[in-house]
């Protein structure tokens, strides 16, 4: 079985959160299939398409980077971001864990999307805009990470695109069953 599931702001890509006093949701609370498990994580401060399985072949193939999935974001960053700024993040960026693989990097209006509860913040003197990002790596925070690095800090990340498989039509919160 494979779940989409557009995960909101602020909760955590796991069913329990390990302390039972924790202030964060979890995915217990989505009322999605039972023995499904997260094919790799989102930020609790990120949002958009999570997959779920029960079939751990299929998750491997996902999440391992040997298998190169690409992943799309729309990343709304402070600033706008120079044709230099894209060249560094086309090329791969050098971070503390090593060099990033190439990305597909684009400046992108701004999507279509959910109004995020907490907005960002938002300030008059700075001029913020949209990347789109595709990478086929998924080191940990690393949008965030490659965005910060050409001088654009990531204010909003939202993951659009798993391989084939999008988070189009799903409201945060919402999932639907996609095989299985």
């Amino acid at each position: 079985m494979l779940i989409a599931f557009n995960k909101p702001f602020g909760v955590l890509s796991q069913f329990s959160s390990g302390k039972d006093d924790s202030p964060h949701p979890t995915l217990s609370g989505f009322g999605l299939p039972p023995k499904v498990y997260p094919a790799g994580r989102l930020d609790r401060d990120s949002e958009g398409l999570l997959l779920l399985t029960d079939d751990g072949q299929l998750q491997a193939r996902i999440t391992e980077p040997r298998h190169k999935m690409p992943k799309t974001y729309f990343a709304q960053v402070e600033g706008v971001p120079d044709e230099a700024a894209l060249a560094a993040l086309r090329r791969g960026v050098e971070l503390k864990d090593g060099q990033t693989r190439p990305a597909l990097a684009q400046a992108i209006a701004p999507p279509e999307l959910w109004h995020r509860d907490p907005p960002i913040r938002y300030r008059k003197s700075v001029a913020d805009s949209w990347l789109s990002l595709t990478i086929t790596e998924g080191r940990n925070r690393q949008v965030r990470r490659m965005t910060a690095a050409v001088g654009y800090p990531t204010l909003r990340l939202v993951r659009w695109q798993v391989g084939e498989w999008s988070c189009e039509g799903l409201a945060p919160g919402e999932w639907r069953k996609i095989a299985g």
